[in-house]
């Protein structure tokens, strides 16, 4: 999986997106304030950035002119939700602009997108058991054959994967693989979770999480 840099000085805020990252098995590096910025990345090499903007010393937009010419993704998570800010931050070179307060699943998510784009990801070949899943070429092997999976059945897989051992609500399941405009009832991703565990042998690994939603555990 990837390197990620958080550049955050709130405690808090850094160590829920670390816990986050080490549970998807991403590896987290951290700096608080603005000037270790440039060392840290020049120590730890990451593949990706999650940027604050507001931060001791320099700040997010200063330092993104350092970073840019790099060429290292950047995902701003700040405070600031100005559209003047957003524009900025994209403008100055940055992948993706976040505004606090953020649903963890949802930066997951557009790092795991970002990282896509760059194809910094590492090995999208993920082992589950029995089960092997290829993210890239969208195909999946149970025991070695194939398994045929409709195309909403393979994107709520693929979200239960890149977040896996992360509980997962009906509703956010529903938003990330259905869509914002979707107008259908949580029933929806019940169905599919069952499609996915008989067709694939995941009654041990999905687990449904009392009056939320479910969670693919996978041994850390």
């Amino acid at each position: 999986m990837a390197k990620i840099l958080v550049v955050e000085d709130e405690p808090a805020i850094a160590d829920l997106i670390l816990m986050n990252l080490k549970l998807v098995g991403h590896t987290g590096f951290h700096a608080a304030g603005g000037n270790e910025v440039m060392g840290n990345i020049e120590i730890y090499k990451p593949d990706l950035i999650i940027l604050d903007i507001m931060l001791p010393g320099k700040d997010g937009f200063t330092l993104m002119k350092e970073i840019e010419p790099l060429g290292i993704p950047v995902i701003f998570l700040s405070a600031k939700n100005e559209l003047n800010d957003k524009i900025m931050g994209l403008k100055l070179g940055a992948d993706d602009y976040m505004v606090k307060p953020f649903a963890a699943v949802e930066l997951l998510t557009r790092i795991e997108t970002v990282l896509k784009r760059y194809k910094t990801a590492g090995n999208n070949v993920i082992v589950i058991g029995n089960l092997e899943v290829d993210l890239d070429a969208r195909t999946v092997l149970l025991d070695g054959s194939p398994a045929e999976l409709t195309i909403k059945e393979f994107m709520l897989l693929e979200i239960l994967i890149r977040n896996k051992n992360i509980a997962l609500s009906r509703e956010k399941l529903l938003e990330l693989v259905w869509g914002y405009d979707y107008m259908g009832e949580t029933r929806t991703v019940d169905v599919h979770i069952q499609r996915l565990r008989k067709k694939l042998d995941l009654d041990s690994k999905i687990k449904t999480v009392y009056k939320m939603g479910y969670r693919l555990e996978v041994p850390r």
